[in-house]
């Protein structure tokens, strides 16, 4: 079986880079002789990273090509059907999925979250679309009801974001053993740069300079390469205490690692909390995005407040901090069990795709 994968690859956002290594080894844990090739904006990167094939994103006509030859077309993972960022998104991801309903190709929507959906027409392009493909899957209550509320009929699942069917016991960081941090010895901090009147990134100084006069170490962890590292010092700059910042450039499974082994997370990136939740560490998550919110209500793990609500401060964040500290092995075990079955159900999302691609080969 061959399947073609689109999604928002080979632009080094940890967060879908890790989706795409999620995907493929699912996929591969159900059919390990299964080829599978990357719609990818890097694709000799992708190649090389993943082990598996990839084509330039941007060329419809290669794609069109691969298309013609492959067993079908794996939409997802990731929140790539919204209008947030741009009207270009959409259509593009709307595109290749069209080009392969007109050659008779299955498509399979793979764990997506979904909006915001905005504009009309961005609401009649995803309606249209996905009323013509095999199946849906999204990660999250609010991405269903957003389809059902823009008329999309095709029966939809929910199921975990593809991240948390990763197996974290294996990954490894020599940068933290080079500045001596051990497991369970610092909280780890994902920030990102996000439009608001709001002082977020002061409040979020200020809750870390009380944790680490309190005795805790923060580490920085961008998530999105120099984007997030920028982001990460300023905070650090308004910081009075000290505070280490981790490389931008670590592997996927580094950064897993940097996360996992902490023994709290205060995050605003998504894929920063599903690497919390993938060794159940806890976290408190600062939201930017009905994402967050989504997913910190599937792990039953807290939101603070929102950077562009001026209903939060330094010391909330702060004291909601020295709570689950406090609190920590009841928080975690409680943790430990939303995660394990999401799990499991991660891994199957593949299944479910390698099964409708069947199902349509034996009818043909």
């Amino acid at each position: 079986m061959h399947v073609v994968l689109s999604g928002y690859y080979g632009f080094d956002n940890v967060g879908d880079d890790a989706i795409l290594l999620s995907i493929i080894q699912s996929l591969k844990k159900w059919q390990s002789d299964i080829e599978i090739t990357v719609l990818s904006n890097n694709p000799a990167a992708t190649e090389q990273t993943y082990g598996v094939k990839a084509v330039n994103r941007w060329k419809m006509k290669e794609i069109r090509q691969l298309l013609k030859t492959a067993d079908g077309l794996i939409s997802g993972g990731g929140s790539l059907m919204q209008d947030q960022t741009g009207m270009k998104t959409i259509p593009y991801y709307a595109g290749v999925i069209q080009i392969a309903k007109w050659l008779k190709k299955p498509v399979f929507v793979y764990a997506q979250g979904m909006g915001p959906i905005n504009h009309p027409l961005s609401k009649f392009i995803v309606r249209t679309v996905f009323n013509k493909v095999e199946q849906i899957t999204v990660r999250d209550r609010a991405s269903l009801a957003l389809l059902t509320e823009i008329g999309v009929r095709k029966e939809t699942k929910i199921v975990p974001d593809p991240v948390m069917g990763l197996n974290g016991n294996n990954f490894h960081c020599d940068w933290l053993e080079s500045v001596s941090l051990s497991a369970d010895s610092y909280i780890s901090v994902s920030v990102r740069d996000w439009p608001s009147a709001v002082a977020y990134k002061e409040k979020i100084a200020h809750s870390l300079d009380e944790l680490v006069r309190q005795g805790e170490q923060i580490v920085f962890l961008p998530m999105h390469g120099e984007h997030d590292f920028i982001t990460s010092q300023e905070v650090a700059a308004l910081m009075k205490e000290k505070s280490l910042i981790a490389p931008a450039d670590l592997s996927i499974e580094e950064k897993i690692a940097v996360i996992g082994q902490s023994q709290l997370l205060i995050g605003m990136r998504l894929h920063s909390l599903i690497f919390s939740a993938i060794y159940a560490t806890p976290f408190i998550a600062i939201s930017y995005d009905p994402k967050i919110d989504a997913f910190a209500d599937i792990v039953d793990q807290p939101v603070i407040g929102h950077v562009e609500v001026d209903d939060w401060n330094g010391v909330t964040l702060f004291e909601q901090a020295v709570a689950i500290l406090e609190s920590y092995t009841t928080v975690q075990e409680k943790m430990r069990q939303a995660v394990i079955p999401l799990q499991d159900e991660a891994t199957a999302t593949a299944k479910l795709a390698i099964d409708a691609f069947s199902k349509v080969q034996r009818r043909i």
